[in-house]
């Protein structure tokens, strides 16, 4: 068993992607538009704190519950109720922290896209890169012959699931690896619609629809890919449904957005 040259290289250009949207995003926004460095700091920790903290801590009680159970066993339920709680998470921590946060940042409306780029960012940062930095250290392991000292240490049950691993970098095309990077542009897209979104809903009284909407939006896509992929759809597939619906909502962001600069 080998890992290729080419998989190994689409590993580390999916890594320098994760890297670079963030920096990238937030180096542009501050050059084109002056935004404040603020909104994307506080866009990485809210995604990190509501995200990858609290909503976790949710699915651990849920999951984990006889409730949890018949979500699991059912792909709607599952689908629904975490596309549900992702929405509803990310969304009130962006709405939480423009609203209290970047009372002080709201005078540049283009700091919602350097919010966004903090929020999709970091998400882009800590799912793809360290999923890529463990294929690598993997693929280091099988080309050098040390894959099965990693194998010896685990219960049948996790070895069996590592050697599976194991055989998809071995086996799969190398061009699934950058499968995760074109997913987290497309991600970062979405992230950039929602939040201008809900900046419009931080920005005054009577605009709290706009929170509601992004709750939906967040909720639809997340729920989608979970019951397309259920439903056996390729990656290729389903990674060109999220992409049409991320340009949909960035266009309908970017439409949001001309009139809210128009009327104000």
């Amino acid at each position: 068993m080998r890992v290729s040259e080419l998989t190994m290289l689409f590993i580390a250009v999916s890594m320098l992607v994760s890297v670079a949207i963030p920096v990238g995003l937030c180096i542009f926004c501050r050059k084109k538009w002056k935004c404040d460095f603020l909104p994307f700091w506080v866009g990485c920790g809210v995604m990190f704190l509501f995200a990858f903290v609290l909503e976790q801590g949710v699915h651990a009680v849920v999951l984990s519950s006889a409730a949890g159970n018949a979500i699991k066993g059912n792909l709607w339920l599952y689908a629904l109720y975490g596309g549900l709680m992702a929405g509803l998470f990310e969304e009130t921590g962006r709405l939480t922290a423009m609203k209290f946060l970047l009372k002080k940042n709201r005078g540049n409306s283009h700091n919602a896209l350097m919010y966004g780029a903090g929020h999709g960012g970091f998400e882009a940062f800590f799912i793809l890169f360290f999923a890529m930095l463990n294929n690598l250290i993997y693929s280091v392991m099988i080309n050098s012959g040390n894959a099965g000292l990693l194998l010896q240490e685990l219960d049948a049950a996790n070895a069996a699931i590592l050697q599976s691993a194991f055989d998809t970098l071995a086996n799969a095309s190398p061009f699934l690896f950058l499968a995760g990077a074109f997913e987290r542009v497309c991600a970062v897209v979405a992230q950039l619609a929602l939040s201008v979104l809900v900046w419009q809903a931080a920005s005054g009284k009577g605009k709290i629809g706009w929170y509601f909407l992004a709750v939906f939006l967040h909720f639809a896509l997340d729920a989608a890919a979970v019951l397309l992929s259920g439903y056996g759809l390729s990656a290729v597939v389903i990674e060109l449904v999220v992409c049409v619906v991320a340009v949909g909502y960035a266009l309908l962001a970017w439409r949001v957005f001309q009139k809210s600069r128009a009327a104000g």
